[in-house]
């Protein structure tokens, strides 16, 4: 169990980093739209990736809650570094991590929690999105190698990976229930990388197109027992969820902050803004959320530390907490007014990066699908 004293001090040890390093050069980076390498290192420097990892195994010894923690302090001053990180320290090196060879360990998963090298985690394709059954990648077997061949998109940190986790069939009778995950290093012939994608939001989380092409692959670049790889994905789906929750929650917080700051300094008709009802309103409403999802995030992070079942509460928290961040840059967006407007504004990029909450971690509708089966429906 960890102690409060701990969860205490990552948190003032992530915001004090927040505040004084990532807040103030978040919107110039957002403009360059190019990869966070400086705050990337730091980040490393820090140990934020290694904090759900074991500490024997090159780990910092933490749990869900303690990740969940950094997840949100980073989105609070920047969500792009705050996704970055959750990929670094989650998707793309959970399965190295749990199913690679200590060569493998030594060679990808030590170097990306020094931050020395970058990873991404291969799952959505042009025709499939959250349909899994329609993934199309294949890895055919064949000798002592696989050959891998297929395109992945939507990647984030693609066009800057040294590595990558990706999904891929291994039977076309099997389907989906023969899928497995394999380790591809970016190096090897037929790896392909597109340029970036252009977005609204979330820009210097750089994203991009993956193609494989006759990729030959080693035996043990398979990560993880055969055809158990939809299985080890449900297994670390609710983390997923969660930290999306934490990240919802971190961007509603600053949304809300910059927001009560806002309404105590604009005057208008002769008084603060703040005085007004239908302000006041907004800003209740706003708080009233936010303490809400921090009750459901602490709820589901314990569940996880408790390596409890919880598929339907994560889908939960997610869809509540990425709601909730999207009305409070709304509502932000609303009380600056014509200000909100201006790329200057913090609040404008809060505005644009909720849409990236939305879609991560499963679209609200298929979250309420999920919640609705889970219930018995």
């Amino acid at each position: 169990m960890i102690k409060e004293e701990t969860k205490s001090l990552l948190r003032k040890i992530v915001a004090r980093f927040v505040d004084r390093e990532v807040k103030p050069v978040a919107n110039d980076l957002d403009a360059a739209e190019e990869f966070p390498w400086d705050l990337f290192r730091r980040a490393a420097d820090l140990g934020l990736f290694k904090v759900r990892y074991a500490r024997e195994k090159g780990g910092a010894g933490g749990n869900a809650t303690l990740y969940n923690i950094v997840c949100e302090e980073l989105a609070r001053g920047y969500l792009s570094l705050a996704a970055i990180t959750a990929m670094q320290g989650l998707m793309c090196t959970d399965f190295i991590y749990k199913y690679g060879t200590e060569a493998i360990r030594d060679k990808y998963f030590h170097p990306a929690m020094r931050g020395e090298v970058v990873g991404a985690f291969c799952l959505t394709e042009p025709d499939g999105g959250t349909d899994l059954t329609a993934i199309r990648t294949m890895a055919r077997r064949e000798g002592d190698r696989f050959v891998l061949n297929g395109v992945k998109t939507w990647i984030t940190n693609a066009p800057v990976a040294k590595m990558f986790t990706v999904l891929s069939l291994t039977d076309d009778r099997e389907g989906i229930r023969g899928a497995n995950f394999f380790l591809v290093d970016r190096d090897m012939p037929g790896v392909q990388v597109s340029k970036k994608f252009p977005k609204m939001g979330t820009r210097a989380s750089i994203i991009s197109e993956v193609a494989f092409e006759d990729v030959s692959l080693p035996l043990d670049h398979r990560l993880g027992d055969a055809n158990r790889g939809i299985g080890n994905l449900m297994r670390i789906l609710a983390e997923i969820r969660t930290m999306t929750a934490s990240l919802s929650l971190g961007l509603a917080r600053a949304a809300y902050e910059d927001s009560l700051r806002y309404v105590q300094e604009r005057v208008a008709f002769g008084k603060p803004i703040g005085k007004y009802q239908e302000i006041r309103a907004k800003i209740a409403n706003m708080a009233t959320e936010i303490e809400a999802s921090r009750l459901m995030l602490a709820w589901v992070t314990d569940k996880l530390d408790r390596s409890e079942r919880c598929l339907k509460e994560a889908s939960m928290v997610k869809y509540f907490v990425s709601e909730a961040a999207c009305r409070a840059c709304d509502e932000a967006t609303r009380i600056f007014g014509a200000y909100s407007y201006s790329n200057e504004y913090d609040v404008n990029r809060y505005y644009r990066d909720t849409r990236f909450l939305l879609f991560g971690g499963g679209t609200s509708e298929i979250l309420r699908d999920i919640i609705a089966r889970e219930l018995g429906l």
